[in-house]
């Protein structure tokens, strides 16, 4: 271990930074029968929910649509903020231009410029978890069922 173990209300604050900043966030699905798939994704966060997108015939994609649950892991693996998610679909052209433009200034593509078709994913969080090392395991939970718990 190479740091006493941080508070809750750091990890919190850490994750938050992560969220608002990082550009990309490795996103875990499963297909209906269990077959899971792993692919690196921009997001942006909004303060409330990470949008993605992925073309609508991309494993993640179909995976987001049938199952409406994901796994996001955030940072690095000495330093991870684990997200359980809630998945909404919306079609690439559903959501307001200004929404859209935000992600794009954010991540620098642009999902609905491509010939392939893709959907916009935005996912709640139902639960965060963020540790660096072993020390931090307990306390690791920092929201449960949509609700910061610090």
């Amino acid at each position: 271990m190479s740091a006493d173990p941080r508070s809750r209300a750091q990890r919190r604050r850490d994750t938050e930074h992560r969220l608002t900043h990082d550009i990309d966030v490795w996103v875990a699905s499963a297909s209906e029968d269990g077959a899971p798939y792993l692919v690196p994704l921009s997001f942006d966060w909004d303060g409330e929910a990470l949008l993605v997108a992925t073309p609508t015939d991309s494993p993640t994609g179909r995976n987001l649509a049938a199952t409406r649950t994901v796994r996001l892991g955030l940072g690095d693996t000495r330093d991870v903020s684990m997200i359980e998610g809630e998945v909404e679909v919306l079609e690439i052209d559903a959501l307001p231009q200004e929404r859209g433009d935000r992600f794009v200034a954010h991540t620098g593509f642009d999902p609905r410029a491509p010939a392939t078709p893709y959907r916009w994913f935005r996912i709640s969080p139902r639960r965060i978890q963020a540790w660096r090392e072993v020390n931090e395991l307990p306390d690791r939970e920092l929201m449960r069922d949509g609700r910061w718990l610090v």
